[in-house]
């Protein structure tokens, strides 16, 4: 038989890695998990009561594009969140994961050639994983740019050799960045955009974790395009009830971008998209509507940064995340370190290896572990208490 040759040499997905580097030893006492990005505070009570008024539309196929009332709901939280109008029906698109959407804008948007070359997809290195098989799928180079200490733990797209930006056809970025937690500022949003600009490709921004931050709002790239008055198609924001909401099983999200770009990204789902059931759509909508608990949500985090804080504070080279729900600590080596926090306290983190690759011998994950701190703050207090024994003693 035979099999795309594109996906053969793809590494082992961090899951697996971590299970087979940790299962086969027993952890040393009750297992806290702090692996995944999978928020566990409560998500708004009355969610259920909206999929359970709207249940007869599990009935009906949903409509590719999104119901208006959802794609109302989502320019409407444009306009408040960053200031930018954006008509519903042309320049949003309801997801179904945002990681379907962060997948199929290489696809839809990405051309095969540019400048009678393979295109090249720029991404931070570390990054989520969709970004390289995406780039993959359409046929690119993905293009792995360091994220670390250094840079201000986001890349530096310029610092490439212009053979390489000429070739460009998109680039990714976290804002927030998992797994780092730094920020995007307005001036880097400019000069990336100007980028953008000079070497004509897109920038698709990943922004799921702006709702959780510690006191100033972070930055919009849509927000920043429309104050340079750059071309809206050239900026592409994708956002999620995920982490905002609490509604990781929710599957839902969204895309906006200018006419033009969401044009071809619709095309695209009408072929091969999964469009959100109507219920779940109905639900989405009030959860956009509604900033209570998303204020009451961030709080609870806020609540843990000053933990880890208080903890890891004094730890060399401990950085306090700016926003995000994740630590990225430094260690020697991080395998080692995930393997000895299991076998002695029962903690299980990642080894930030797992989430970037090795460019030219040097993978820039390997000397950090990535902590989520998802669980209600005793449990996470605990969690963090017990690396701070394990790999920081004093």
């Amino acid at each position: 038989m035979m099999y795309p040759e594109r996906f053969s040499n793809l590494p082992a997905h961090a899951w697996p890695r971590l299970r087979a580097l940790l299962d086969a030893h027993e952890g040393g006492g009750t297992p806290i998990h702090m692996t995944i990005g999978e928020p566990k505070h409560a998500f708004p009570a009355w969610v259920t009561d909206v999929i359970a008024e709207n249940a007869a539309g599990f009935n009906s196929y949903p409509a590719n594009d999104g119901t208006p009332r959802l794609r109302g709901a989502i320019a409407g939280w444009i306009k408040r969140r960053y200031g930018v109008d954006v008509d519903a029906d042309t320049q949003v698109m309801p997801l179904n994961g945002t990681r379907e959407g962060l997948y199929n804008a290489v696809m839809a948007t990405c051309p095969e050639m540019k400048n009678g070359r393979k295109p090249a997809i720029l991404m931070p290195n570390p990054f989520y994983q969709v970004y390289m098989i995406a780039a993959i799928s359409g046929a690119a180079d993905p293009v792995m740019v360091p994220a670390t200490r250094e840079t201000g733990h986001l890349p530096v797209f310029a610092s490439l050799p212009e053979d390489v930006l000429n070739r460009t056809t998109a680039a990714y970025i976290c804002s927030p960045a998992n797994p780092q937690g730094a920020v995007a500022t307005r001036a880097y949003w400019t000069d990336l955009i100007a980028l953008a600009e000079k070497y004509d490709f897109k920038i698709f921004a990943d922004e799921c974790y702006s709702e959780i931050y510690r006191d100033t709002p972070p930055v919009g790239a849509l927000q920043v395009a429309q104050e340079v008055g750059a071309d809206p198609d050239r900026v592409v924001i994708f956002h999620s009830l995920s982490k905002r909401s609490n509604l990781p099983g929710l599957r839902s999200g969204f895309v906006a971008s200018g006419a033009n770009t969401m044009r071809e990204i619709k095309q695209l789902r009408n072929y091969a998209g999964a469009p959100l059931p109507l219920p779940l759509q109905a639900a989405s909508a009030a959860v956009w509507d509604d900033e209570a608990h998303v204020a009451e949500n961030r709080a609870l985090y806020i609540e843990k940064y000053e933990v880890a804080d208080r903890i890891l504070g004094n730890v060399p080279g401990y950085q306090s995340p700016e926003a995000g729900f994740f630590l990225w600590l430094p260690v020697e080596d991080d395998e080692a370190a995930a393997l000895k926090l299991w076998r002695e306290t029962g903690v299980r983190v990642l080894p930030g290896g797992y989430l970037a690759q090795s460019v030219n011998g040097e993978n820039p994950g390997k000397h950090y572990i990535r902590v989520a701190m998802v669980a209600p703050k005793e449990e996470t207090t605990r969690g963090i208490e017990a690396i701070r024994r394990c790999l920081y003693p004093e």
